[in-house]
């Protein structure tokens, strides 16, 4: 009997350090930066993390999805330090109700987005205004992120729509929840095409750019950052500072992005 009284408490005490580490190490990773990022920037921003972490004295805990999906969820409460949506809207949406903080917002980078295939296709293209994007689906679906909330979405249809031949394409949309999933449909071949980021595409091998929308025919493609109204980490402004540093700068254009801010010193 004492001994299994023995080999019962043994079983408690573990459990209960078990819990205990458990509980430390939640609140470890409840006291990192948190950032909220567009999708887009998933193989970016693990870099600069990475790069970061020594300047800002620990990792970032990163969220990649749709920038309104992460802009409906800081609103809602979710506690992000620093939010990173692909287009400027997102950023205004949460700034009008006072979600962001005053003074820290900074336009960090560019991109473009293309018209993407398996990387083993032949198909041709040559995007200008009434191009047969119809006839270059052949009955397929044209992958694309959300059309009515998600950046990439908007870009896409604004530049159909100003190219004249979204109407033609309109119901042949296969409409993902945000960019890289849209990239996944064209990369495992369930799409024939896609409309992605430049940088979407250059992070996939099994895709290839195959045509490349005027700027001039969607809206400039812009990323904001800026810290939450009610963050409270101290390393928040620390990691906002990393991100324009030239090792920041480096990794970025590495992936293709265009950087709109001059460089700081560390």
């Amino acid at each position: 009997m004492r001994r299994q009284m023995a080999g019962r408490a043994t079983i408690l005490a573990g459990s209960f350090v078990g819990l205990l580490l458990t509980g430390i190490s939640s609140a470890l990773a409840e006291e990192r930066v948190t950032v909220f990022a567009a999708a887009s920037l998933k193989n970016a921003m693990d870099a600069v993390n990475a790069a970061c972490e020594a300047e800002v004295g620990e990792l970032a805990t990163m969220s990649y999805a749709a920038s309104s999906a992460l802009a409906k969820q800081i609103e809602e409460g979710a506690p992000a330090d620093i939010f990173m949506p692909a287009d400027l809207d997102w950023m205004k949406y949460l700034a009008d109700k006072n979600l962001i903080k005053s003074g820290t917002e900074t336009k960090l980078l560019a991109n473009s987005i293309v018209l993407i295939a398996p990387a083993d296709s032949a198909v041709p293209a040559d995007i200008a205004k009434g191009f047969d994007l119809a006839g270059l689906l052949g009955g397929g679906k044209l992958a694309m992120a959300n059309v009515q909330s998600v950046p990439a979405g908007k870009y896409g249809k604004a530049a159909l729509e100003a190219l004249g031949v979204w109407s033609s394409v309109e119901h042949e949309v296969a409409q993902a929840e945000n960019v890289r999933a849209a990239l996944a449909l064209v990369s495992t071949g369930e799409a024939p095409l896609g409309i992605v980021y430049k940088t979407d595409a250059a992070a996939d091998p099994n895709v290839k750019v195959i045509g490349i929308f005027p700027d001039g025919t969607h809206p400039p493609i812009i990323y904001p950052v800026a810290q939450t109204a009610y963050s409270k980490d101290a390393e928040a402004l620390a990691f906002l500072k990393c991100l324009q540093t030239a090792k920041a700068k480096e990794l970025l254009e590495a992936q293709g992005f265009t950087v709109l801010t001059p460089v700081i010193s560390n």
